[in-house]
């Protein structure tokens, strides 16, 4: 990566972030040294580019600062035309055509050579509505329920084919490219649950509020998982073709 590029990505990651990002974060993402994110900092900040923070502590881009309108490479608009495909094929009926308005905002805006990058792009998701509505069902309820947090009432059938009726505090939502699935704190098992939601066969907003806290996020469900996952794989047989 030239450091040209570099210094720019450092001042969109900088600028997207309301918190601070400490250095060794900055280096992890540029795949460079801290020593290099403490010199390119400098030298943003003897260019004029408003930085806030200090070396120990983390950088922030202040508020005021604005940059210039962004031009996208063709790798970079094929990719973001991938993902609002993908959206627009496996979101709900709202998020598909959120995503499609999208696409005519980044097309509108390309140069001419990059303009009809939708119809030469030779990537496809397949849009089958009928499907579409099945997996991603209840998902523009729970999407607003989970912004404002407020508590959901579900009936739900588990894979056993057991129902169940719980009270619960949506968190996010998981694809796992064909199924979604609801992170929440269920208040029955005072536990994190999932719950995917094709299964859901009712669901209504309680009206009742609830906040999140370090123990009790998406963010803290996902840091279980991912130290179970680690877990896991200690446990393994340092033999993979030994059987457990």
């Amino acid at each position: 990566m030239h450091r040209a590029e570099r210094l720019f990505q450092l001042t969109t990651l900088l600028r997207n972030r309301r918190t601070v990002l400490t250095a060794r974060q900055l280096s992890e993402h540029l795949q460079v040294s801290e020593r290099t994110i403490y010199r390119d900092i400098q030298s943003l900040s003897l260019s004029g580019v408003p930085i806030e923070g200090e070396a120990g502590v983390g950088y922030r881009l202040s508020h005021r600062y604005q940059l210039p309108p962004l031009m996208f490479d063709r790798e970079e608009v094929e990719a973001l035309l991938l993902g609002a495909r993908m959206v627009s094929g496996w979101g709900d009926m709202d998020m598909a055509r959120h995503a499609n308005q999208a696409i005519q905002k980044i097309l509108a805006v390309l140069p001419d050579h990059l303009r009809h990058s939708d119809e030469t792009l030779p990537l496809l998701v397949p849009n089958m509505e009928e499907v579409q509505r099945y997996y991603t069902a209840h998902s523009q309820t729970i999407r607003a329920a989970i912004r404002i947090h407020q508590r959901l009432r579900i009936d739900y059938i588990r894979a056993d084919e057991e129902r169940s009726s719980r009270v619960i505090e949506p968190l996010g939502l998981i694809f796992w490219g064909k199924v979604w699935t609801l992170v929440a704190w269920c208040q029955l098992r005072e536990d994190y649950r999932t719950f995917r939601l094709d299964r859901i066969q009712s669901l209504d907003m309680t009206g009742e509020t609830f906040a999140t806290h370090e123990q009790k996020s998406l963010k803290h469900f996902l840091h279980i998982m991912k130290a179970r996952h680690e877990q896991d794989c200690d446990k393994a047989p340092s033999n993979p073709q030994e059987p457990l």
